[in-house]
């Protein structure tokens, strides 16, 4: 299951007085469980720019709490510098990372500029993804004027905020208007290439950036650049949408770079960046030697990217993320300058690094059958369901790799790599499943030391135990629903895969099969616990229809494998 992350950059303006910046940090980080990534305050520009990321509900309430603490700290009237800038907090964009669309980031931009404007009374522009008109999604045209101009602006049709505008007053004055919206993952990566010259470099960058480069008279280098009627002047636009690019001399490397900003990432993947990068160095007698991340990088970025490079070489997808981000890793050259450490640099990594807590599926075979075995009732019968489901999964998966990599079946890659990269959605599902049952078991035991001693907390004691109980007994039937999924899979082994793993397709079967049966049990155990019996009654009823289902499929995909043996 993909965790729901968003990043957050609000830019406050304030950069030089340490103890307001902290002042405003340390409310960004007491209000939710969030990451603080990164403080970059400017003397010159009298800016900080801070970025934290965390789930949805969490980024938000840390936003707004540090919008709230700027209000506080900051007073415009005193604010002078070198960056554009109209509020104490200037500008607040959502950016989604996983499991999270722009669209959803909007709409969460919208929902916190209307709390701002209505709880701080602080006037808030709406722009780009979460912008009202068209206009608007540029910063420029939303921040016109600065903080200077809001006195000509507020309060005044066509220019005025879309939440809180009222006429300038002394509020406004104090806080000055923020700009709240969304906007997709920036990237900022260097690709190195085999010569010293910045300036072939940076004629590799205007090749691919969108700007391009002017045009100049003759075609030639320099040659006078060329103008419209207007006396605007004509450019060659490059290849590369959603980019900016330069080229420079690093002392530190001694070799020559492409720097470049991938503003959308869903329009310019890095990977199709780093293609067509190396094929303009390549035009000019230069090679791609590597590449540099600079910062973070959402983990779909490197994963698209080793799927994209293992489908060039015709190699199934559908293998461990690990190994899909290793084959990211040596395509790019990543590695080239300095290790490339996943939990440093991938956005869900580094947050899964903070969980200090230890997850069952972080155990070897050995350790979690000692856990199971032992006197503590967690983990049970559910998490050995899911896992058994998880196998079963994993065993159709790995017929499925071993039939795109078979010799004489070449044609047939991109075929079973499809079969393959379904089954490692499974595989991964139910593993979560895996510490989800047991953090079922976990909540439900949480409920007993509840205090119960007024009718109030009784009557709460109750209500939280019925919560965790309908999710102890949905944790199992998901289980069930995602398990039920591999015998497609291991049919289609069995009839089309590598004939010499035929039983293995039949094991996976198998292997699904207890882990429907398993988390049926716990579907049953834990629905005889609920309060509201039409609910129990459903639950149980839908969990019973895939049990039947699943011993109808395991019969089919049986019925191949022992043909075929």
């Amino acid at each position: 299951m993909e965790t729901k992350l968003i990043e957050c950059v609000p830019n406050f303006s304030e950069g030089r007085d340490k103890s307001v910046i902290k002042a405003i940090t340390d409310a960004i980080c007491a209000a939710s469980p969030v990451r603080l990534l990164d403080v970059d305050p400017g003397e010159a520009t009298n800016r900080t720019v801070v970025t934290f990321v965390g789930s949805p509900d969490d980024v938000v309430e840390a936003a707004f709490q540090g919008i709230k603490k700027a209000a506080e700290v900051i007073d415009m009237r005193n604010h002078h510098g070198a960056h554009p800038r109209m509020g104490a907090t200037d500008v607040c964009p959502f950016v989604p990372v996983s499991g999270v669309t722009l669209e959803e980031c909007a709409e969460l931009s919208r929902k916190l500029a209307s709390r701002v404007a209505d709880e701080l009374g602080i006037p808030v522009y709406c722009y780009e993804a979460a912008a009202f008109t068209p206009e608007r999604k540029n910063l420029a045209v939303c921040r016109k004027g600065e903080y200077e101009g809001l006195v000509d602006r507020l309060g005044k049709p066509g220019s005025g905020a879309d939440f809180g505008d009222r006429p300038f007053d002394e509020a406004a004055a104090r806080t000055g208007a923020t700009a709240i919206g969304a906007r997709n993952f920036l990237i900022a990566v260097n690709f190195n290439l085999n010569t010293t010259s910045t300036r072939r470099a940076n004629a590799i960058a205007f090749d691919v950036r969108e700007k391009g480069r002017p045009m100049r008279e003759g075609g030639k280098p320099n040659g006078k650049p060329m103008k419209d009627a207007n006396g605007n002047p004509i450019t060659i636009p490059g290849t590369l949408p959603c980019t900016k690019a330069i080229g420079w001399f690093i002392d530190e490397y001694g070799i020559a770079q492409v720097s470049m900003n991938i503003t959308d990432i869903t329009t310019t993947p890095l990977h199709v960046a780093f293609d067509e990068v190396s094929r303009a160095a390549q035009a000019r007698g230069i090679r791609v030697t590597g590449t540099e991340i600079v910062g973070l990088v959402p983990k779909s970025a490197i994963v698209d990217a080793g799927r994209y490079f293992l489908h060039k070489q015709q190699r199934s997808s559908g293998i461990p993320e690990s190994e899909i981000i290793r084959i990211a890793v040596k395509s790019m050259g990543l590695d080239e300058l300095k290790p490339f450490e996943s939990n440093e640099k991938i956005i869900e990594y580094l947050i899964a690094s903070d969980n200090k807590g230890k997850k069952l599926v972080d155990m070897t075979c050995k350790d979690f059958a000692d856990e199971t075995a032992s006197e503590s009732p967690a983990p049970g019968g559910g998490s050995i369901s899911a896992y058994m489901g998880s196998l079963g999964a994993a065993l159709a998966t790995m017929v499925a790799n071993l039939s795109a990599h078979k010799a004489g079946w070449d044609d047939r890659w991109e075929e079973f790599s499809n079969v393959a990269d379904r089954g490692r959605v499974l595989v991964d599902s139910l593993m979560h499943l895996v510490d989800e049952d047991t953090e079922a078991f976990n909540r439900i035991m949480a409920v007993f030391g509840m205090p119960k001693g007024t009718d109030a907390e009784k009557e709460a004691r109750a209500q939280a135990l019925e919560y965790a109980t309908e999710y102890a007994t949905r944790v199992p039937l998901r289980t069930m629903e995602q398990a039920v999924q591999v015998f497609p899979l291991a049919l289609l082994m069995a009839e089309q895969g590598n004939p010499a793993s035929v039983s293995d397709a039949g094991v996976g079967a198998l292997a699904a099969r207890a882990a429907v049966r398993g988390a049926l049990l716990n579907v049953k155990i834990n629905a005889a616990g609920l309060k509201n019996r039409q609910l129990a009654d459903e639950l149980v009823g839908r969990a019973e229809a895939i049990a039947a289902e699943a011993e109808r499929q395991e019969a089919e995909v049986l019925k191949v494998v022992e043909s075929k043996i």
